[in-house]
């Protein structure tokens, strides 16, 4: 996969005008980007595994979007922290299953990644990906006051999958996922983030901003697009 990190200065300039960078990385001449080449880049070309997306207030609409742009036979595996009510039943699969492509369902402690399948973490539990593609429900403490948290969702993943992680960070109040696109950088995935415009809640957005972790910084209607050119991959380019 090309490895496509934006400078500092070149990340403000992106998130002023975040069309152009998604026409820059959707296409082979990069702008406003250095691509740098990866350890895992063998000059085969590779594509990321898994897509971890994070949402809270205001976010049913917006994964409805993004999940609704990516298309039948999407390669990688997708999963979805939403903060929900944890004492009331959640129609959430259902609903995203009627507006998606791809299948969705609540995710059984055990279960295993499938490609092209979404799976959500269930309401009061929090949801993690083991190396082995095992998945693991657990209601352990609270993270920044919330449970699923994307931190744990997202640190799971980074650690498992190391660059072959698309970390997504929707609309929501708080600072939940900030940690965890940390960690998802850190082990060179990408992380891409709803802009304020689009954004009915910025907080969760504007955290992994402030923070320098967004390598992308979009419109609602063109993460689902900037998903699918991460998850194709593209190839590998020296400095």
């Amino acid at each position: 996969m090309q490895k496509v990190r934006l400078r500092d200065h070149d990340r403000d300039q992106a998130d002023a005008t975040p069309e152009g960078v998604h026409r820059a990385i959707a296409s082979s001449d990069v702008v406003h980007a250095r691509a740098t080449r990866s350890p895992s880049c063998d000059g085969r070309g590779w594509a990321s595994e898994i897509v971890v997306v994070a949402a809270s207030a205001g976010g049913i609409p917006a994964i409805i979007a993004v999940l609704g742009a990516l298309p039948s036979g999407f390669e990688a595996a997708v999963l979805v922290v939403q903060h929900l009510a944890p004492d009331r039943p959640s129609y959430l699969a259902e609903i995203l299953g009627r507006r998606c492509a791809l299948p969705v369902a609540v995710a059984g402690h055990g279960e295993r990644l499938l490609p092209g399948v979404v799976r959500l973490a269930p309401p009061d539990q929090h949801l993690l990906v083991g190396r082995d593609g095992a998945l693991t429900l657990s209601r352990s403490r609270h993270v920044h006051f919330v449970r699923p948290s994307a931190d744990l969702l997202f640190e799971s993943a980074a650690a498992a999958y190391g660059e072959r992680v698309v970390a997504v960070v929707l609309t929501g109040t708080g600072i939940d996922g900030c940690r965890g696109a940390a960690a998802v950088r850190r082990m060179g995935g990408h992380v891409i983030v709803q802009d304020q415009a689009t954004s009915a809640f910025f907080g969760m957005p504007g955290a992994v901003i402030a923070s320098g972790q967004a390598d992308l910084v979009l419109p609602l209607e063109h993460v689902g697009p900037a998903i699918g050119t991460l998850v194709a991959g593209l190839p590998c380019l020296t400095a």
